[in-house]
């Protein structure tokens, strides 16, 4: 059975979506997407460098790169929480909704991995 594109129930081969609700929530997600697509990419490629720049930093400058590390753990997490833009083959995989569930505990996951990089420099240099 072929499964809806949002919610991943099984539905018939001649239809996309389970509901009319399925189908608005996915022109929804489509339609922020669009819109959003520039600034996501963009903040997401300066934090994604930042993380390593950051923790190459830090044996030399220890809290300029605690800062740098932290800070952009920090803002791509709650820029996975609020835009959760997930790949094509996550949303191929797993569709609209779940995708969207998964890149959100990530950027949970993400935030936390930030408060873990200052935690390790006030644990082990005081």
């Amino acid at each position: 059975m072929k499964k809806c594109e949002y919610c991943a129930k099984e539905i018939s081969y001649f239809e996309q979506y389970c509901s009319t609700d399925c189908h608005a929530e996915a022109n929804k997600y489509y339609e922020k997407t669009e819109k959003f697509e520039k600034i996501f990419s963009f903040v997401n490629a300066i934090c994604v460098f930042g993380i390593p720049i950051g923790l190459l930093l830090f044996p030399f400058l220890k809290v300029p790169g605690t800062i740098i590390a932290s800070i952009s753990c920090a803002i791509l997490g709650i820029l996975l929480i609020l835009l959760p833009f997930p790949t094509e083959n996550m949303i191929s995989k797993y569709k609209i909704k779940k995708a969207m569930k998964i890149t959100r505990i990530i950027g949970i996951a993400i935030i936390v991995l930030g408060f873990a990089i200052v935690g390790f420099m006030f644990f082990f240099f005081k």
